[in-house]
């Protein structure tokens, strides 16, 4: 899945998680969170480094939408009646 730099802090916000906490549950620097929300468009980054990050994120609740002729958005997942 790609994932922009637009919804990563979309989805930073939304889970109301700060870039602190984000690269200490992913395993990651704080630098590297900040350098990958920077992005505008598609983020380049190591496979594991974006697996590590948008996990967190799911287990959170969000869920990533892909761009689908509507544009790639966030969103938080159906939740169970």
């Amino acid at each position: 899945m790609v994932v922009t730099g637009e919804q990563l802090r979309g989805a930073r916000a939304m889970a109301r998680i700060e870039q602190s906490e984000l690269a200490q549950k992913a395993g990651v620097s704080v630098d590297t969170i900040k350098r990958l929300e920077r992005t505008v468009g598609p983020i380049s980054a190591n496979v594991q480094t974006m697996a590590a990050i948008v996990q967190v994120l799911e287990a959170a609740g969000l869920e990533f939408i892909p761009e689908n002729g509507g544009g790639a958005g966030i969103r938080f997942r159906e939740r169970k009646a």
